[in-house]
């Protein structure tokens, strides 16, 4: 087929000249980005908002960074598939909208361990320092190490406001109120006795108390803060799905 036979001759050019397959090459790539990533200028917003969502409280968002720093998602997902089995075993599967104001977000892919994107409210506060500090004294099989350091080490929070002010500059939505009020409100969720009033006012459901049940806020306290609001942000008894979009 001759016609063919020239076809694939002219595409030889570009097969044997660098320069020419380089030049192809990069235009294919740059149509094909501009084609993807132009119109995203033009959205308000890539994610739908849900209901309950809201930024994290100064005492959780110290306690996302140990969990980070602690290379806790190297064998915890946070994130649930839209499958049968995983809803099954975890419950409603993961929403775009409850990691939105993740940076980054923690979804993960692998599973050493459970996955923890429900696990707020699951177990009681004793329960997380037990597993804590003695995983295997509560999941025999475990191989998970122990981390009984945290309820020694004390919460480093003085320049928590400053964490929050750079949550804000990448677009996690934290007034001028809630930044006042970092160390005060962190304060507050770790202690049942202050006036938590206006914490629980600036974020609704988080949880109060004296996680692990020692004097002062320990890391151990921010880090069970944190556990304990995974996947309770939407009320998923009453959520449904937008099919318009």
């Amino acid at each position: 087929m001759p016609h063919h036979s020239a076809f694939i001759n002219k595409h030889a050019i570009l097969e044997k000249s660098p320069t020419l397959l380089f030049i192809f090459s990069f235009l294919v790539v740059t149509v094909g980005g501009i084609v993807e990533i132009a119109p995203l200028f033009w959205l308000e917003n890539t994610i739908e908002e849900v209901e309950g969502v809201r930024p994290y409280s100064p005492l959780e968002l110290k306690g996302r960074d140990i969990y980070v720093r602690e290379g806790c998602y190297v064998c915890h997902s946070q994130m649930i598939r839209p499958m049968r089995d995983e809803v099954e075993r975890y419950g409603h599967y993961s929403l775009a909208a409850e990691s939105m104001y993740d940076h980054p977000f923690q979804w993960g892919s692998k599973r050493t361990g459970p996955d923890l994107a429900r696990v707020g409210g699951r177990y009681s506060d004793a329960w997380h320092v037990d597993h804590l500090v003695d995983p295997q004294s509560v999941v025999p099989e475990s191989v998970m190490p122990k981390y009984g350091f945290l309820l020694d080490t004390p919460l480093e929070f003085a320049r928590v406001e400053d964490l929050m002010r750079t949550h804000a500059m990448v677009g996690v939505p934290y007034t001028d109120e809630m930044l006042e009020n970092a160390q005060s409100d962190l304060l507050a969720q770790a202690d049942p006795n202050r006036d938590y009033d206006g914490m629980l006012e600036r974020y609704p459901g988080a949880a109060v108390s004296n996680f692990d049940s020692q004097p002062g806020v320990s890391e151990m306290d921010a880090l069970i803060a944190y556990l304990q609001v995974l996947g309770t942000m939407v009320d998923f008894s009453t959520f449904t799905v937008d099919e318009s979009r």
